[in-house]
């Protein structure tokens, strides 16, 4: 057992190590702190580093003070993170954490990224996580996006002009021009949305859901809202809308599609009624007649089903990265390329 001799002199080495670590305005030198924890660690406990003292989460204790001023990085927990391909870091919790525990080992790791010339820190939440986005938000980051699972939340820490990327700007969806033999063309009168009760017969049409093609939308969109089954011949046209849906710009692709089957089982959910319509009827709309856009587009239709017209077909061609993607070219142009 240490004697009451031998603790008053440590109780003094301790008293006087703390007061100099918790000083604001300077930092001890390296050989003065380890000094003092030479000079507080009895020489019983043998090695300061066996002091047996516990290291405090976030924090570095005194017995392996000396030790961690030869390795700072060491020194200071931070956040798990990797590097992402533009000299920032991306970083995804995993594991339940206190808000104020967040919020200190945030701080620390901006300090760090920043030493080490990071740029843009991109924090991923998932909906478990959801009570540190406040902390996140006092340590200066931004929202950029969301999905059903998390939100992503970004922060440009260097002080030089931010260049980080915008979320997604635009949204993908497309219309379907589909014509039998006869000459009829495919239409729908829809349940919802803003053509709805207005007795209006127009293309079916519908969003690209995320990672899907859109010669592939289009084929499934068709199959969805009408039974039936076709295949994609062409994108015959495309138009571009600013703020349409949430503040963002809408991309709207026209494919030609040919069918492959003729009866029609319309989407009960979606759609009020769908026919096989004579094209002269469908034009006669007033509707389509008043509307240029509408006018036009169908006058594309019908000459690229006439032979006098040609769109944007696809071949499957491999990237940098070796994936395999839809590439869209005219082919009575660019046809003699593939050979």
């Amino acid at each position: 057992m240490m004697s009451s001799r031998a603790c008053k002199p440590f109780s003094s080495s301790l008293l006087a190590a703390s007061k100099l670590l918790l000083k604001s305005s300077s930092r001890a030198p390296p050989l003065q702190i380890s000094a003092l924890v030479g000079s507080m660690v009895p020489k019983i406990q043998g090695p300061k580093n066996s002091s047996g003292f516990p290291r405090s989460y976030m924090s570095a204790t005194l017995a392996s003070l000396a030790k961690e001023e030869e390795v700072p990085s060491k020194a200071i927990d931070t956040l798990r993170a990797v590097e992402d391909q533009h000299g920032g870091v991306i970083v995804n919790i995993e594991e339940p954490m206190d808000s104020s525990v967040f919020a200190s080992l945030l701080e620390d790791s901006i300090l760090q990224w920043r030493e080490k010339g990071k740029k843009g820190v991109w924090i991923k939440l998932s909906r478990e996580h959801s009570n540190l986005v406040d902390s996140a938000v006092k340590a200066g980051f931004r929202f950029h996006h969301a999905e059903p699972d998390y939100l992503m939340l970004v922060n440009w820490i260097p002080n030089t002009p931010d260049t980080l990327p915008a979320n997604a700007s635009h949204r993908v969806a497309v219309g379907a021009f589909v014509m039998n033999a006869n000459r009829e063309v495919l239409v729908v009168q829809e349940s919802n949305g803003r053509f709805s009760g207005q007795g209006i017969w127009k293309l079916p049409t519908g969003g690209v859901d995320e990672g899907e093609d859109i010669c592939t939308a289009a084929v499934r969109e068709v199959k969805e809202e009408t039974g039936i089954d076709t295949q994609f011949v062409e994108v015959i046209a495309f138009k571009e809308r600013h703020k349409s849906f949430f503040r963002k710009s809408e991309l709207f692709f026209v494919c030609m599609l040919q069918p492959h089957s003729f009866k029609i089982q319309r989407q009960v959910s979606e759609i009020e009624a769908a026919q096989w319509m004579a094209i002269e009827d469908y034009m006669a709309q007033p509707f389509v007649r008043e509307n240029e856009l509408f006018d036009f587009l169908t006058k594309i239709g019908l000459s690229k089903f006439d032979g006098k017209y040609n769109g944007f077909s696809t071949v499957l061609s491999s990237t940098s990265s070796r994936k395999k993607s839809y590439f869209y070219f005219n082919n009575k142009d660019a046809g003699h390329m593939l050979a």
